[in-house]
């Protein structure tokens, strides 16, 4: 009988030698010429400098006029005649509307014939009165009949007064059949068009004139920042408004009021900046990125704010070395806004401070720069 040999060989020999094999493919050897540094991580980067730097705060401003005013009728008519035309800007006591007065002028009439017939009435009842005195002391006539035409001259010189009275308020309603514009602005939708008739007093005003030359930035601001608001009471506080999506400069106004009060439920005070606005960049219902200026601060320390991270240990930044290292340096930020960091401590004037990319970065690791405000691409 044929016997057939199985020769078993240990695995052990083959998989020790396919590990250090692909571990040498992998560049891991003992040989200088097997080691692979891992390749530098792409970054932007930026400067760290010393210059003066304006103390300054943030808020989101809502745009309202100074004066605005809903005009209505003070009495009723056809609405005959508008002066202007919507969206018009208009000056104080330029004539808007004009309703038929020809029924104020017919009640004017009768106020001033009424005043005409008691005024003559009265000149009778004094002419008798004063005939009358001299008969009553000549017992001509008893003192009751005197009595009477002197209550008639009375009552009749009372009746003048009321007329006269009627008369303005005649007058007055006549007036107010040409409405004028109470301010100077812009003129909104017109509610009512010529041929209609205009209720007094009514609901709906007949235009809302928005004063649009100078105009007001309202914002709201934590009430921890009274004391540096309070430091600078009496001086002229700047204000600086840049509308969202906007390539054009900021607008520039000045604080002009202080609420008087904190809002109890939020710990916020309300302010006010006024803006010229003389191209009329700045309109009633925008929301405007308001940057107020209460001073500067020379010499500070300032880094690009992307370029401060936080970790659980703090704030930090990654500065770049001269050999294209990074190092990761704890900072104290004294205040930053979406673009600048003011630091008290923990870089220093001319360090290049990584501004993008620091997600893939560790302490020691080499960076190629890409771009940003510091060195030229590496």
């Amino acid at each position: 009988m044929t016997r057939i040999h199985i020769f078993r060989t240990p695995l052990r020999v083959p998989v020790l030698a396919l590990l250090v094999g692909v571990a040498l493919s992998l560049g891991c050897g003992g040989g200088k010429e097997g080691r692979t540094l891992a390749p530098p991580v792409p970054v932007k980067v930026g400067k760290v400098v010393m210059r003066s730097m304006p103390v300054t705060f943030r808020a989101i401003g809502h745009v309202e006029p100074i004066e605005t005013v809903a005009v209505t009728a003070r009495v009723g008519g056809e609405l005959i005649r508008v002066h202007f035309t919507e969206g018009q800007d208009v000056r104080k006591g330029e004539v808007l509307f004009t309703i038929d007065p020809r029924p104020f002028e017919a009640s004017l009439a009768v106020a001033e014939a009424a005043l005409e017939r008691d005024r003559a009435l009265l000149a009778k009842a004094e002419a008798d009165s004063k005939r009358y005195a001299d008969l009553v002391q000549k017992d001509f006539v008893t003192k009751e009949q005197y009595d009477q035409m002197v209550t008639n001259a009375a009552s009749l010189r009372a009746a003048v007064s009321a007329d006269d009275a009627n008369i303005q308020s005649a007058e007055l309603n006549l007036s107010y059949c040409t409405i004028v514009a109470p301010v100077s602005g812009r003129t909104g939708n017109l509610n009512l068009k010529p041929g209609n008739l205009v209720k007094a007093n009514g609901d709906a005003p007949l235009v809302t004139i928005n004063q649009m030359r100078p105009i007001f930035a309202s914002f709201s601001v934590p009430a921890h920042l009274l004391p540096l608001l309070a430091q600078h009471d009496g001086k002229k506080i700047e204000v600086s408004a840049r509308l969202p999506q906007d390539d054009g400069g900021p607008e520039g106004g000045l604080l002009t009021f202080v609420d008087n009060a904190v809002d109890a439920a939020t710990a916020m005070i309300l302010l006010k900046a006024t803006f010229a606005n003389e191209d009329l960049r700045l309109w009633p219902g925008q929301f405007v990125d308001v940057v107020v200026t209460v001073g500067e601060e020379p010499n500070r320390i300032v880094a690009p704010a992307q370029a401060v991270q936080t970790g659980q240990q703090g704030t930090y930044v990654f500065v770049v070395n001269d050999d294209l290292t990074v190092e990761m340096r704890m900072v104290k930020v004294a205040r930053i806004d979406e673009v600048e960091a003011v630091i008290d401590g923990g870089v220093r004037d001319g360090e290049t401070v990584v501004t993008d990319g620091q997600l893939r970065l560790t302490p020691g690791a080499r960076v190629e720069i890409k771009g940003g405000n510091g060195q030229g691409e590496g």
